[in-house]
């Protein structure tokens, strides 16, 4: 095995397999998602939603988890039972992690991504990670055999040029203004990984509370640091980004075409959120459907934050009585919690 800074032996406490190996006529694509609880659902429904719409593909699906239920696990198994496919589940050692920044938003998972990449080395030469807010509408060959001409991923930009000149400044580092993406879909060259180093300059930079006062999104702002000049920018097709709280704007132009391949629900409102009641959500909600999860109830506010969302939304919606109780669920979590 060759060298790996986050070594498996240390950074994986077990894997279960559920399914078959795919067929040997096939190669398959090898995808993978770092998660903690609050994203399972959205994982699941994740899986889903590509062999939904890739059924003559192969693949080999890997969960990154500190921890799943009995439950989740059999939904796991069925799912690969049902498309017949693999899925794996690997148990994630967080220790190391714990010591690196997380937000009220995100737990130590967003850095499962660096585990994830040197998790590969030796056994893929690429593999396609996701974040769980992705869902896949369309054919995800052109994705899966994208040239990365030499570059360590292959990764869609994120928003525009003015965007990216307020991250260079941000992070202090001029160069970004050319160029910043999102890191919810990464292609990955694993020996390319690899040689770069890119755990372990990650795990460096993050025990520097010089660079790290200046991250807003931890993992993404690091990556965009490290693989500066070492990315291959995708066509945006591949990693439309969209925030379900555009909703709750007078009027807004959806970037989700006909074109889009993976639609990604960036923001604090997820499509397995009880308040996302919007056709924009729908692609979701139909590979819930056909999936394991399909009884699972969407996921109602658990914390102040979500409240308070939901009840702007549920006004949004012309529920106003379930705006007020959020409202006053919101104060209750603000005040009493």
């Amino acid at each position: 095995m060759s060298y790996q800074y986050l070594p498996a032996d240390e950074m994986i406490k077990s894997t279960r397999v559920y399914g078959g190996q795919p067929s040997s006529a096939k190669t398959p694509l090898h995808v993978a998602w770092g998660i903690d609880q609050n994203f399972l659902f959205g994982c699941g429904v994740s899986i889903t939603s590509i062999l939904q719409h890739n059924p003559a593909m192969a693949f080999v699906f890997h969960v990154f988890i500190d921890a799943i239920s009995d439950a989740d696990a059999r939904r796991f198994a069925e799912l690969a039972d049902r498309y017949q496919t693999t899925v794996e589940i690997h148990i994630v050692n967080c220790e190391r992690l714990k010591a690196f920044p997380t937000t009220k938003n995100w737990s130590v998972a967003m850095y499962f991504r660096f585990v994830i990449g040197d998790y590969f080395i030796g056994r893929q030469e690429k593999i396609l990670y996701l974040d769980a807010d992705i869902v896949c509408k369309g054919d995800i060959r052109g994705l899966a055999e994208a040239d990365l001409m030499d570059c360590v991923a292959g990764a869609v930009a994120e928003r525009d040029a003015a965007w990216w000149a307020i991250r260079a400044d941000s992070l202090d580092c001029p160069a970004l203004a050319q160029g910043y993406f999102n890191s919810g879909v990464l292609l990955i060259d694993i020996r390319r990984w690899q040689s770069e180093h890119v755990s372990g300059k990650a795990m460096e930079m993050l025990s520097d509370s010089a660079i790290t006062r200046r991250l807003s999104y931890m993992d993404q702002d690091i990556l965009n640091m490290i693989l500066l000049g070492k990315v291959r920018f995708l066509d945006g097709k591949y990693n439309t980004q969209f925030s379900l709280n555009y909703e709750l704007k007078p009027s807004f132009v959806s970037p989700i075409t006909a074109e889009t391949v993976l639609i990604h629900y960036v923001g604090p409102t997820k499509p397995w959120h009880a308040w996302a009641c919007y056709p924009s959500a729908q692609p979701f909600m139909a590979a819930k459907a056909a999936s394991p999860w399909q009884a699972v109830p969407l996921m109602k506010p658990g914390n102040s934050n979500y409240a308070r969302y939901c009840a702007k939304h549920n006004f949004k919606q012309r529920r106003p009585l379930a705006g007020v109780l959020n409202y006053l669920y919101y104060f209750y979590l603000k005040i009493v919690k």
